[in-house]
């Protein structure tokens, strides 16, 4: 948290900087619209901040990506970047029971989940490579520099963002090191921090732009990068599962790709309006590697990375306004995610082009900080509209049906999609994640086996692969804002969920502490999942950007 104790008056003036265009999130959203911006007005100035050490540093996807942003944006791509190399040659859907399962057959399958055409990839290296072909343009970035403050002009319109102060004590107040952030401002300020980005939310409750919109959802994506045995790597091939250890009524799913060089990133993907606050997503995917069907493939390999992120699954029908005076979202920051595909960086970079295209007529008009109506009205009836509304139910429907009726029921929708037939309307998701889970005293505890430290880990040497590090002396960027409703509620009545929900070993109730349960935080772990900010039975944890730089350092991933 980079609140500083005192008055404003008593502080350094912040120092500031103005652009065209300022843009949060050097992520495929905010990396395609500067690019974008660039190709159609070179002498724009644009500026790109991004809370990572680097370009990539905290980009965690699966990631099958499908081609068709890039290929709008940088058509050469394939030729000119290095990370195109897995292409996928085979699809495989698997339904896991305890002991075994099965294979679905690929001709069973709705046409939009195959990824033929698609390429297995590190998300982060395509991030840095789109970084370097937005910095030869001229972008501005500015990696390690945490937009914390979003600055509001004379009528209430958003004219840019403020970064974090540096230099912060724990207790608030200026340390020895103390720097002022920086004042960006901007004639339109876009937004593409990705799932439940602290600035984006704020945006959203000040401007209202959720109303008559369903409720955001959310999933937890846990990744493992693996070098495996080369007689165990096939190349291309793209394996998704659902079913085990998850039980019917707790949705979820998991994956196995394929790609460079004998490396296999595993992941599962857990819903996060499971109802059981025993349930520990970090420990169900270390179960999940130990599948008769799975683990094979993990013998004699060795774990190269870990990491964890949110995932916003609430699809069409809880896409927020995108616009609001003076900027606009992109990207995941607007939940733009094709859930059943477990794919978004396309539609990412066709949001951040769309955005990028709307602000460059509204400054080629003399416009700037006024709404840009033309990109809300354009996305729903574009190509990101096309490739959501046709899987709108599937998250629902598998909400309110399990995952055995749910997922049939889905695929149903899909196929009749095809053909033009709405089955189901548009359906409602109902209530948030949040108030999904329920009282500890309804369910038994969950013995989870103990890590072999070969297949299954513990978090801990987890987080270590993952490069986490924060600056020390700073104030905890985890924000609870009243410590008595987290005992009486988070620890009396769901039995201290943070401790299970969180995938990096954040949160705990010390028991044996002299004066009762003591809530521990060890920021130092956080990974930037966003998890507890959106599972908190009484969103009683805000997640703000720590020192800029700090958080996971993630390579290949």
């Amino acid at each position: 948290m980079n609140d500083v104790a005192g008055t404003a008056e008593s502080l350094p003036e912040r120092e500031g900087m103005d652009y065209d265009v300022v843009i949060v999130g050097a992520g495929p959203a905010g990396l395609s619209a500067a690019i974008r911006l660039k190709q159609l007005n070179d002498a724009l100035t644009v500026v790109v901040l991004e809370k990572g050490s680097e370009v990539g540093a905290h980009i965690l996807s699966g990631a099958v990506i499908d081609p068709k942003g890039l290929d709008s944006l940088l058509p050469n791509w394939r030729e000119e970047s290095d990370f195109a190399k897995s292409e996928v040659t085979e699809d495989v859907f698997l339904y896991l029971t305890e002991t075994g399962g099965f294979r679905l057959p690929s001709f069973g399958m709705p046409k939009i989940l195959s990824n033929h055409g698609a390429y297995v990839v590190s998300l982060g290296d395509v991030c840095r490579w789109l970084g370097a072909q937005a910095e030869a343009l001229g972008v501005e970035i500015y990696p390690g520099f945490a937009a914390n403050e979003i600055l509001y002009g004379a009528n209430g319109e958003v004219v840019g963002v403020a970064t974090g102060d540096m230099g912060v004590s724990k207790d608030g107040t200026p340390g020895p090191n103390f720097t002022r952030g920086m004042e960006l401002r901007g004639k339109y300020t876009l937004f593409t921090e990705g799932a439940r980005g602290q600035l984006t939310k704020q945006l959203i409750e000040k401007f209202k732009l959720s109303d008559g919109r369903e409720p955001q959802k959310f999933g937890l994506g846990l990744k493992e990068l693996w070098q495996v045995a080369p007689e165990k790597h096939k190349p291309g091939r793209v394996q998704h599962s659902f079913g085990w250890p998850l039980d019917d009524k707790t949705g979820g799913g998991s994956f196995l790709y394929h790609f460079g060089d004998n490396l296999v990133a595993v992941g599962f993907v857990l819903h996060l309006n499971y109802e059981n606050p025993y349930l520990s997503p970090f420990e169900e995917f270390q179960r999940f590697k130990t599948h008769p069907k799975i683990r094979d493939v993990f013998e004699g390999g060795k774990r190269l990375s870990y990491g964890a992120r949110a995932i916003t699954e609430g699809g069409f029908q809880s896409v927020p306004k995108l616009v609001f005076p003076g900027g606009a979202l992109a990207g995941c920051a607007a939940g733009l995610v094709n859930v059943p595909r477990i794919k978004g960086s396309h539609n990412a970079v066709m949001t951040g082009m769309l955005a990028a295209e709307k602000i460059v007529e509204a400054l080629g008009q003399g416009r700037a900080g006024d709404e840009l109506t033309a990109y809300e009205d354009a996305w729903r009836s574009g190509p990101v509209g096309r490739d959501l509304a046709p899987v709108r139910n599937v998250k629902p429907l598998w909400s309110k049906y399990g995952t055995r009726l749910g997922v049939m029921l889905g695929g149903l929708a899909m196929w009749a999609e095809q053909f033009g037939l709405k089955l189901f309307g548009t359906m409602s998701h109902g209530k948030p994640d949040f108030r999904a889970t329920k009282p500890a005293s309804e369910f038994k505890k969950i013995a989870y086996p103990k890590p072999d430290g070969k297949l299954t880990f513990d978090k801990l040497s987890s987080v270590f692969l993952s490069n986490t590090n924060h600056e020390e002396h700073q104030p905890v960027h985890l924000v609870v804002k009243d410590l008595a409703l987290q005992k009486s509620s988070e620890h009396d009545v769901f039995a201290g969920l943070s401790q299970r929900y969180c995938p990096a070993g954040v949160y705990e109730w010390l028991e044996d502490a002299p004066e009762g349960p003591k809530y521990q935080i060890n920021a130092q772990n956080c990974v930037h999942c966003k998890t507890c900010d959106i599972k908190d039975p009484n969103q009683n944890i805000t997640w703000v950007a720590p020192e800029g730089g700090g958080g996971p350092n993630y390579s290949g991933m």
